[in-house]
């Protein structure tokens, strides 16, 4: 009997804790870029669904943008096909960009719908190219080495920035019961396809829907000092500071422009979280400590 009580008070304390963060982001835009870990193994995947689908049962209006690099990778190698990268980038020629839309588009897009439908949400799915949702155009990629007199560009063929996206889609689906699941994957004028980074894709949206979060699910505990300790709270000055002195470095520099683009646009505040723990989105979203990074333009 005291096991059950004692259960009992730490769910009441913990509805207790959330309660002023329901109550907070109600009627509020959170977008969630989904991959890494959390993608992959199956206790995270439902636990990540299980957050989606509690954020619009309490009033808030979570978009989902995904990336699938791991599938995209694994079935261009059954195919023989074989993979470049230059700058951490996917050199995508027709052959490439065929297979990352029918992964993207088709396959992971409607595993993640239907992921979340089986816990108990109404999720739809689309692509960029809906709707004319995302206009994108080619992205060409600056390499400069010190035996070069003038930089070399390099075509990385089917590889997209964002050009513009169409709002009325996003506008249309968060005023329902729906969940929007977004492939990064957007068309020129021509209707030419271009794969675009998911990251980029949703801070690009965070900042068109002007949300209150943009949180990006990663495979680290979030931006790291010199000694490996996290970094919670940031400034965008102190964010600058910590990149001009070399502390953020690599492949952590994407998703930290990524996080300061959002910020610097009007979103609240952006979050860099680990998706190998279990609701990490619930925690980070509901709770006093959260986990990861928080960077915001508060000073």
């Amino acid at each position: 009997m005291t096991l059950n009580i004692n259960a009992a008070k730490n769910i009441a304390s913990v509805l207790t804790e959330a309660l002023p963060y329901i109550q907070r982001f109600t009627g509020k835009t959170i977008v969630v870029k989904y991959g890494g870990n959390a993608m992959i193994d199956e206790e995270l995947k439902n636990s990540f669904a299980r957050d989606i689908v509690l954020m619009k049962l309490v009033g808030m209006h979570p978009i989902v943008v995904h990336g699938g690099g791991p599938q995209i990778g694994e079935l261009l190698k059954k195919l023989d096909i074989k993979s470049d990268f230059v700058d951490g980038m996917r050199v995508t020629d027709s052959a490439t960009m065929d297979v990352v839309e029918m992964v993207l588009g088709g396959l992971v897009n409607k595993e993640i719908v239907s992921l979340l439908n089986r816990n108990g949400g109404k999720a739809i799915g689309i692509t960029g190219k809906d709707g004319d949702f995302i206009r994108a155009r080619k992205m060409k990629v600056t390499r400069k080495t010190p035996e070069m007199q003038v930089p070399e560009i390099i075509d990385i063929g089917h590889v997209g920035e964002v050009a513009g996206m169409n709002p009325d889609i996003i506008q249309m689906l968060k005023g329902s019961d729906f969940i929007p699941v977004i492939a990064p994957i957007g068309a020129d004028e021509s209707g030419q396809s271009y794969n675009i980074n998911a990251d980029i894709v949703a801070g690009k949206v965070a900042q068109m829907v002007m949300a209150e979060k943009l949180i990006l699910l990663t495979n680290i505990a979030g931006v790291q000092d010199k000694d490996g300790k996290v970094l919670t709270g940031l400034t965008t000055t102190q964010v600058n500071a910590l990149i001009e002195d070399g502390t953020i470095y690599g492949g952590m520099l994407p998703k930290i422009n990524c996080a300061l683009d959002a910020v610097n646009s009007g979103v609240t505040s952006a979050q860099i979280i680990d998706g190998r723990v279990p609701h990490a989105v619930l925690l980070e979203v509901f709770t006093d400590e959260g986990i990861g990074t928080l960077i915001t333009n508060r000073h």
